[in-house]
């Protein structure tokens, strides 16, 4: 299905959410809007709320508004224009530790991946110095910094010194994989999903480098942000909009079904591919404890923190108090 038709699709979506949101709103339930990406996985969630009425069952409108990039859905927060994101803790606790009131609240421990072409001589990640690796993002993406320490605590070598970097999109990366420009990739766990389902091999998952790292419990990377002090006076509505979230994560954990329904919001080019996306993403929702999972983030912050320094976390080398959301009971 090419990207103009679930373009069109997504966008009926939401419209349609968006209605059902300014009728609750109509019949005295409040409406929370939340800005997604076009093909984001928040969408798939927002579907599945809109088409089995999971919102309206809590008592609650939800309003998706529809921003075209990350830095988007940041703005558009910031200026008051949604009243909910899913983004970075690490952006988060930045932005805490230099005054702001945003918060956290826990959205998948999905991580991305190392992927290499299913003939490389590449086995481990002790074989990836003198290769040519790409890196979704920038040099201060967190899973680049988890592959680095990874590999200074089992090899004792900085990969940024010993390898051919290229830092850029993970769709042009992939291209680059594909036609054998690069030798290996560290991409988002999405794209690294499409990768596998069109032969690549999994080098290494970056869950499975947090562990390596002495950090046994699954860490939220991605959550809902919000401020706080708008959450405290919207108690009752931030309940009840995580209620039907976790409802909807709870059907696309047990049906295969409906990742059927969803498919073409993912944009899966086949049912391999939709069932690496759907693995991916079930295996990325939050189960632990949450006391647990705030220690294993305060773990990951201070290990990010000594490699990435000032220009990853800014002045505070610990997790700031108040980063994960506290008093919303769901």
């Amino acid at each position: 299905m090419n990207r103009r038709r679930m373009l069109g699709i997504l966008g009926a979506s939401a419209l349609a959410a968006t209605g059902t949101a300014g009728r609750a709103g109509a019949a005295g339930r409040p409406a929370i809007r939340i800005g997604i990406l076009q093909f984001g996985s928040v969408a798939w969630q927002i579907d599945v709320i809109r088409r089995h009425g999971l919102a309206e069952a809590e008592g609650v409108g939800i309003e998706p508004v529809i921003l075209a990039a990350n830095q988007a859905t940041l703005v558009a927060l910031q200026a008051g224009s949604v009243d909910v994101i899913v983004s970075d803790l690490l952006w988060v606790a930045r932005q805490r530790a230099t005054g702001a009131d945003w918060s956290f609240h826990p959205y998948s421990t999905a991580l991305g991946a190392v992927e290499v072409p299913a003939a490389s001589p590449i086995r481990s990640l002790a074989d990836l110095p003198g290769h040519r690796l790409g890196i979704a993002g920038t040099a201060l993406d967190k899973s680049w910094l988890i592959l680095r320490l990874l590999a200074q605590r089992q090899n004792g070598r900085d990969l940024d010194e010993v390898v051919e970097k290229s830092f850029g999109a993970p769709p042009l990366l992939a291209e680059q994989l594909a036609a054998g420009r690069l030798d290996a990739l560290l991409t988002y766990w999405q794209f690294a999903a499409r990768l596998e389902a069109r032969g690549a091999r999994r080098l290494l998952g970056m869950g499975e480098a947090v562990r390596a790292l002495g950090i046994a419990e699954p860490v939220p990377l991605v959550g809902y942000v919000l401020s706080a002090a708008w959450a405290k006076e919207h108690a009752g509505s931030c309940a009840a909009f995580f209620r039907a979230c976790r409802r909807a994560e709870e059907i696309l954990l047990r049906s295969d079904e409906e990742w059927r329904t969803i498919a073409p919001l993912t944009g899966a080019a086949n049912p391999v591919e939709l069932e690496r996306l759907r693995d991916a993403f079930r295996d990325g929702i939050p189960r632990g404890d949450e006391t647990a999972m705030r220690v294993a983030a305060e773990n990951l912050y201070d290990l990010l923190a000594r490699i990435g320094g000032e220009a990853l976390v800014g002045p505070s080398r610990t997790l700031p108090p108040g980063t994960f959301l506290d008093g919303i009971r769901a």
